[in-house]
């Protein structure tokens, strides 16, 4: 049987008029870096360049003393993590302990680019100029490159405190190894006799691909302001398409109660789920805190 006639429908097949695109075409739409508030400073990120590195020392005396830095942070100012802790964060679950380390290094760097310290003045400039003060004493560590040999049982350890979890889709699962390992979780799909499968087919053809690292192609770079008050309640302005799991990690790193955080979410120039982890937003927080002024 064929369809000869086409249904009619009141969206599919038209050009529905989008409501923010006014807003967008016009310049009027407020994204992250449009936020200004009364009295705010800038923030700088003072990263790793080496992927994999121990971090011996961090001096941060010479920032704070220079004119104009109101605040220095590390991984130091983040509170202390329990280990038992999970964060649903939409697309699957996260530790605490593991989202801290993304915010800021603790005692190693684990990628290039890592976040070490950040700092907040009354300008970008002398920001940028406090960074170079900041000394850090790093110990270059062996870098895996191909996940294979990082899967070595003898090959360098990212995280001595690192357990192979045995998971079903996103989550935690139990470990299932008492010996650490680069190998975070396991998870097996199987459907079929697969020996069967191959001795009953014609041809066997094998191959193996390679592909490079990649991540979500978004335009707008991440981003975060935050406005931590003296009454404890801490207002954050985010560009990311989670604003509810934004709260909730913000609330789980920064050890507050749910209430207390408010996440205002602004116009988003793309995420594709790379913005539903948070990286700027507790920096911000926290930088807020300590001279109480909107980062």
């Amino acid at each position: 049987m064929v369809a000869t006639e086409k249904p009619e429908y009141r969206v599919v097949g038209t050009r529905p008029l989008r409501p923010d695109g006014a807003d967008k075409v016009t310049g009027r739409a407020q994204y992250g870096v449009d936020v200004s508030l009364p009295g705010m400073l800038y923030g700088r990120v003072l990263r790793s360049p080496h992927a994999h590195a121990t971090i011996k020392s961090i001096d941060t005396s010479k920032a704070e003393a220079l004119d104009g830095v109101r605040a220095v942070c590390t991984f130091a100012d983040l509170p202390i993590q329990d280990e038992e802790t999970v964060v649903d964060i939409g697309e699957g679950a996260a530790e605490g302990r593991w989202m801290a380390r993304l915010v800021f290094a603790d005692d190693k760097a684990l990628f290039k680019g890592h976040a070490v310290a950040a700092v907040c003045a009354t300008d970008l400039h002398i920001a940028e100029d406090a960074l170079e003060l900041i000394e850090v004493e790093y110990e270059p560590l062996p870098v895996l490159l191909d996940a294979r040999e990082a899967m070595d049982e003898n090959a360098p350890l990212l995280h001595p405190d690192l357990l192979t979890e045995e998971v079903a889709g996103f989550g935690v699962g139990d470990v299932s190894t008492s010996k650490p390992t680069n190998i975070g979780k396991h998870c097996e799909f199987a459907f079929g006799d697969v020996d069967a499968g191959f001795e009953d087919a014609e041809i066997i053809l094998e191959r193996e691909f390679e592909t490079s690292a990649y991540h979500q192609g978004y335009l707008e770079p991440q981003n975060g302001a935050a406005m931590w008050n003296p009454d404890g309640e801490l207002t954050v302005w985010v560009s990311s398409q989670g604003p509810f799991v934004v709260r909730a990690q913000l609330a789980q790193l920064l050890n507050l109660p749910l209430s207390k955080v408010k996440v205002v979410p602004m116009e988003i120039g793309g995420g594709f789920g790379g913005k539903i982890p948070v990286y700027m937003e507790p920096m911000a927080a926290i930088m807020s805190k300590k001279p109480g002024r909107p980062v």
